[in-house]
């Protein structure tokens, strides 16, 4: 979890030099550039510290290399739930906030590919005007359709249809 919130600071002030450092030192792998500078980050401050670091990026306006403002809205929206879901934190997603990064989320192949994975199923917003795909339907808030699009299975218990049903069996079966 330390290292969600480490990854949280970073991407609040990425600069070019440093992304391009990272990126030889994963030898050009953008995934574990991300992961590994994260860990880097976090194991080398207390928990006090990664906090106040993080306080620290709330007024931040920049984004990372090659994101957009909605990418950074997503990452915080996906990961403050990273964080705050185990730690039975009820932390309530702005419904419009939310929306627009299901919107991204579903509309960019990298790195999620929910289309791809999730396209056979008919993802139906409860909470605001927001449908995609075609089959199954997988029905609930747009908080909850954004989870599951970002690959977050926790998702599954708040969301009801058919292809919930069926996403949750192929789940407990894999368990």
């Amino acid at each position: 979890m330390r290292d969600v919130v480490a990854h949280l600071v970073l991407s609040a002030d990425a600069d070019i030099a440093t992304i391009l450092k990272g990126l030889i030192r994963a030898r050009g792998n953008f995934d574990r550039l991300v992961r590994d500078t994260a860990i880097r980050h976090a194991d080398d401050r207390t928990t006090a510290r990664l906090r106040t670091e993080l306080r620290a990026t709330i007024d931040a306006r920049s984004t990372p290399l090659g994101t957009t403002p909605t990418d950074r809205l997503m990452d915080l929206l996906v990961h403050g739930q990273d964080i705050a879901i185990p730690l039975g934190i009820r932390r309530q997603m702005p419904v419009v906030a939310a929306r627009t990064a299901l919107d991204r989320v579903w509309g960019t192949a990298r790195p999620f590919r929910a289309r791809e994975k999730l396209g056979g199923y008919r993802l139906i917003a409860t909470d605001c005007a927001w449908a995609e795909g075609e089959g199954d339907r997988v029905e609930g808030p747009v908080d909850a359709l954004l989870l599951l699009t970002t690959g977050r299975e926790t998702a599954l218990e708040r969301l009801t249809g058919d292809g919930a049903a069926q996403s949750r069996a192929v789940r407990d079966r894999a368990r």
